[in-house]
Parts: structure tokens; sequence; C-alpha cells
């Protein structure tokens, strides 16, 4: 497959990850923790990189060489938000120790100062399904991505689909 169609997919991906992300919290109520928006900071940087590197070479601002260095860019900082979330996925199962700062007993000081407002801690998950946390997902879609990617940039697999060939 060709750099621009990974480049664009690797950051259509991150988007879908972060619009995700956002409709459990904003429509689902599942509050975000502190590591949760750490998971959000790889991809929001893996959607300009993707999507805006492929952008620039269809604009022909950019020849392929750099556009192939922004595939893996993103590809990495997709697997960095990845990582982020299997260590939380692991400060969940309580196997690692998390950060103080959001594991624990705290509160969280609020505009009106509200002290009994909750605090959202990172090592309770606010969701599962079949026993695994959005983070825990996080971590496997976001590794399984950039592996496919990896392997697709390094034309170590063919994907013999008439739209995917460039």
């Amino acid at each position: 497959m060709s750099e621009d169609k990974v480049a664009a997919l690797a950051g259509m991906y991150a988007l879908a990850m972060i619009l995700g992300a956002l409709g459990f919290q904003y429509i689902g109520g599942v509050l975000p923790c502190e590591m949760c928006h750490w998971q959000r900071w790889p991809h929001d940087a893996a959607i300009v990189t993707g999507l805006g590197g492929a952008v620039l070479y269809y604009a022909k601002v950019i020849d392929i060489k750099v556009l192939k260095a922004l595939a893996w860019l993103t590809l990495l900082l997709i697997a960095s938000s990845g990582a982020i979330g299997a260590y939380q996925a692991g400060v969940e199962w309580k196997l690692v120790p998390g950060p103080a700062s959001c594991t624990g007993e705290r509160f969280v000081l609020g505009g009106s100062l509200d002290l009994n407002a909750p605090g959202v801690r990172c090592d309770v998950a606010g969701w599962r399904l079949f026993g695994i946390s959005l983070a825990g997902y996080n971590a496997l879609c976001s590794f399984g991505t950039a592996i496919l990617g990896a392997l697709l940039l390094a034309r170590k697999i063919v994907v013999p689909l008439k739209w995917a060939r460039g």
C-alpha cells in the first residue's frame, strides 16, 4: 500500500479513536482520568501528522520521502498511545503502580469549591466489556493498527484490493 494511503488511514484511525473517546465521555458519561488524557495526546498528534501529511502530499507541498517519514511518525504516535493504554490497563488491574496524582483517594477542587466533587481515578476502570477497559481496548487496537501500518509501509504484506493500490 502506498505511503499516502497508510498515512491517511492511520490519521483517520486516530481521529476515530478520539471521536470514540469523546462519545464515551459526552454521550456515555464515562469521565476521563488523567491517564486517559495522556492517551489522547498522541492520537491528536497522529491526526495532524497522518491526515495533514496526506493532504500536503496531495497538494504537492511535500514529496514522498517526507510523507513516508510522517507516516512512520504517525504509526509511532499511535503505538505510543497504545503503550500508555497498556500501562493504564496494568494500573487498573493492580499489576503496576500508577501515578500518585490519579490513584488512591483524593479530591478535586472545582470552580465552586465543592470539596465533595468526585475525582476520576486512574486505577478504576470507568467501563469494561468482556473484562477489558477502554484503556485496554486502546492498547489492543492501537498496537494492531501500528503493526499493520508498519507492515504495509515496509511492504511485507500486500493488500489486493483495487482501491488500496498505490
